[in-house]
């Protein structure tokens, strides 16, 4: 595969989708800097992987989540006891349209 440097064009091109203005002298240290980091990812795409399993998680975790138990809450009655406005057993809320 051709090796692919990120031109000064194109640098502008991603500043301008993001809305951000660029000085020629960013917009050279960015052309520069990205493709630093192109190079980079090139040196980790030379890594033999063959035989690792893949990580989809960083951390060895497999269900942290606790088992749902039902536990008391607190009254009706005593959560609507403080309420400005109540109707049956709900807490009324002004509308709002």
């Amino acid at each position: 595969m051709k090796p692919h440097h990120l031109s000064k064009k194109e640098v502008e091109h991603v500043a301008w989708l993001a809305h951000i203005e660029l000085s020629d002298e960013e917009k050279t240290l960015f052309t520069e800097q990205f493709n630093d980091i192109l190079e980079f990812f090139k040196k980790i795409d030379m890594i033999d992987t063959k035989g690792v399993e893949p990580t989809y998680h960083v951390l060895d975790l497999k269900n942290v989540s606790r088992k749902d138990e039902t536990i008391p809450s607190l009254p009706t009655e005593e959560a609507l006891k403080n309420a400005p406005k109540k109707e049956k057993k709900f807490i009324k809320a002004p509308r709002i349209v």
